[in-house]
């Protein structure tokens, strides 16, 4: 069983350019993003502040959320049309009250990758920690830590082809970031409890697969994107599309004019199409999401916003499959117009 971990800690590590004892395993995403955000709790340092930007998952809204209740300050950067951090706007918020910077990679709604190097760089013109959610990117784009300035970086196995419940926290040897869950002498001290070791090994294995294939997938899945937004294009539709060209492959944002995305949903899912509306962790309210409000998508589209996605199991049947049905229910409620 030590081997097993070790082992999978060691091709998790190689895959981000980490060293082996700078992996820590976790139940997923959001216990790493809690245990980062947190860490402001335990620490001795006397700062107070954490920044983090208006479109992150809400296991970071409403860490922050808590910790404000606490007393902690949190300043909210905001975002252009298509989800892209300021670095400037970044500068302009650090000061030596700052303890920790948390911005995510790729955004789980529409896809955008921020400029992880040139934000972290600026992060620590001012002493503070960075740490990034990059639980939409790992497995999907190359990711690494040395190289791009990461202190912290949380991701989740069931994003790249893993297990559920599993996932793992890098913390970067020197960071001093207190356990969040106490007990035993688990990794290394850091995270008490016993070990998942099936979904440990099992995240291993996909996160190496998916890395072995990675731009191969990259390209294939591009090419589905393309083929689909062209289809899409040529339709005559009133839509928008929430992304600019620097996105996660295959993740596709959609806001139709005067259309309820949840309608669509519905629809495609009648036809045995599975899309989302907003964000995958909120699909049962119908509410406009927090993202496609901070990137100030008019209110007429907001409401008909979709997000499908394309995987390496797709094909180029799917996607024609799925443009034809998608402009066939946008059609439909629109009356045939």
């Amino acid at each position: 069983i030590r081997r097993a971990i070790s082992e999978a800690r060691k091709n998790i590590a190689e895959i981000i350019g980490a060293e082996e004892d700078e992996i820590i395993f976790t139940s997923g995403g959001t216990e790493a993003d809690n245990w980062a955000l947190k860490s402001i709790l335990f620490g001795e340092n006397s700062r107070k502040r954490i920044i983090t930007s208006t479109i992150e998952h809400h296991a970071i809204l409403n860490t922050c959320s808590v910790l404000e209740k606490m007393g902690y300050e949190v300043i909210y950067l905001p975002v252009n049309r298509f989800g892209m951090v300021s670095t400037s706007d970044l500068e302009n918020a650090l000061d030596e009250n700052v303890a920790l910077v948390s911005i995510m990679y790729a955004n789980n709604e529409i896809g955008t990758i921020q400029n992880i190097v040139e934000l972290s760089a600026v992060t620590h013109r001012f002493g503070a920690l960075f740490h990034t959610d990059a639980v939409q990117a790992i497995g999907h784009i190359g990711v690494d830590v040395k190289k791009e300035g990461i202190d912290l970086l949380s991701a989740s196995a069931h994003k790249f082809n893993g297990p559920k419940g599993i996932g793992f926290i890098y913390i970067k040897a020197g960071a001093e970031i207190a356990p969040l869950i106490t007990g035993g002498s688990q990794e290394f001290g850091k995270r008490a409890g016993t070990e998942n070791v099936a979904g440990i090994v099992g995240m291993s294995v996909a996160l190496k697969e998916n890395f072995s294939g990675l731009k191969e997938n990259m390209y294939f899945v591009s090419g589905l994107e393309e083929t689909f937004l062209e289809i899409m294009q040529r339709s005559g539709l009133d839509f928008c599309i929430n992304a600019n060209a620097n996105k996660i492959p295959g993740n596709i944002s959609l806001s139709f004019f005067n259309v309820e995305g949840e309608v669509l949903l519905h629809r495609l899912d009648l036809r045995g199409i599975e899309i989302a509306t907003g964000s995958a962790c909120d699909s049962q309210n119908t509410r406009i999401s927090h993202v496609i409000r901070a990137i100030g998508v008019p209110e007429e589209y907001a409401k008909g916003t979709v997000r499908i996605s394309f995987g390496k199991d797709n094909t180029e049947e799917d996607v024609e499959i799925i443009a034809k049905e998608l402009i066939r229910a946008v059609k439909g409620l629109m009356g045939g117009r």
